[in-house]
């Protein structure tokens, strides 16, 4: 990497360390070119960047505060608290009340397949844990009789779960289901995906009409994500359907779009 004609290494951006209340505390190194015109805070927050995606500061890692940073590398504290918040405007860096700055877990990739998402983060290697919202019957609406195939008024099965890699919440997924097709306890959905627990009582699940769009965090969204209110989401509405071609669940869920994108994979006809 080249700024302003000065070469700067970006594996030399992070070299010491040091342990603070049993946590490692990282103290990066940075090399910045005053006479170049690439701002002071991008260019230190492209060399914290460097070392993030070199896996020279992992997941969880504490950057030690602006203070310390600011006077170690002769930068204003201004400047710093905005290198700082361009990585957490990323979804590189975190801010954690009483705990400080820290590196976010890797975002999640999520193929366009017909699994869920508990099935996703084990296979990416993840831990899935999952805090059931609401679990019991519901009436429903036109939107979900439709989708299901049942007069509106028909009652249902509504779930709602907030999922989390590890202690950070990742998506809120709110799921329809036909009264009587399966019984589930809190218990269960905790320790297993839907998906999982739909195919184990003989469920075929074979094919779904699936959107994806984007909208802004509601204020209980954000409560619940740990993030600020209007904050872009991903959001996926999905129709899953048996080999019979009964519908079988309907979903609709949000997804931190700083932790988490789909990947999809084109072929020309």
């Amino acid at each position: 990497m080249t700024l302003g004609g000065n070469k700067l290494s970006t594996r030399t951006a992070v070299r010491s360390s040091r342990t603070r209340g049993g946590r490692r505390v990282y103290r990066p190194r940075v090399a910045v070119d005053r006479t170049s015109p690439v701002p002071l805070y991008y260019q230190l927050a492209q060399q914290l960047e460097a070392a993030i995606r070199a896996g020279e500061l992992t997941p969880g890692t504490r950057l030690e505060n602006e203070v310390e940073l600011a006077d170690r590398c002769g930068l204003s504290r201004p400047t710093v608290r905005q290198a700082i918040q361009h990585l957490v405007d990323r979804g590189l860096l975190v801010r954690k009340r009483g705990v400080g700055t820290q590196v976010v877990q890797s975002e999640i990739r999520r193929p366009i397949e017909l699994t869920s998402l508990h099935d996703d983060l084990l296979a990416a290697g993840r831990e899935p844990r999952t805090s059931v919202l609401e679990l019991g019957p519901t009436t429903a609406d036109e939107r979900v009789a439709k989708e299901l195939g049942v007069p509106a008024g028909t009652e249902v099965t509504r779930i709602r779960r907030l999922r989390r890699t590890g202690d950070e919440p990742l998506a809120l997924l709110t799921n329809y289901l036909p009264r009587d097709l399966i019984a589930l306890t809190a218990d269960d959905l905790t320790e297993h995906g839907l998906y999982e627990l739909l195919r184990g009582t003989g469920v075929n699940l074979r094919i779904a009409n699936q959107t994806i769009g984007a909208r802004g965090a509601t204020a209980a969204e954000a409560r619940l994500l740990d993030e600020r209110r209007g904050v872009p989401l991903l959001t996926m509405t999905r129709t899953a359907y048996d080999d019979k071609g009964a519908a079988i669940e309907y979903g609709t869920h949000v997804y931190r779009a700083s932790r988490y994108s789909f990947a999809l994979t084109l072929v020309e006809r």
